[in-house]
């Protein structure tokens, strides 16, 4: 599975950077964001219909 991870802008939280990683990245980016106090926004990716 794969994730729509949001970087938030600290006074406002309007998105500033997507990226979409699979599921095994995504706790490697949450903690590196705790560490500095980084909101995010977390989404299952789309996918495109086959």
């Amino acid at each position: 599975m794969r994730f729509e991870i949001m970087r938030l802008d600290d006074i406002n939280g309007t998105p500033v950077d997507t990226t979409v990683v699979d599921a095994a990245s995504v706790n490697r980016i949450v903690q590196q964001a705790a560490a500095i106090g980084q909101r995010l926004w977390i989404r299952p990716a789309e996918t495109a219909a086959s």
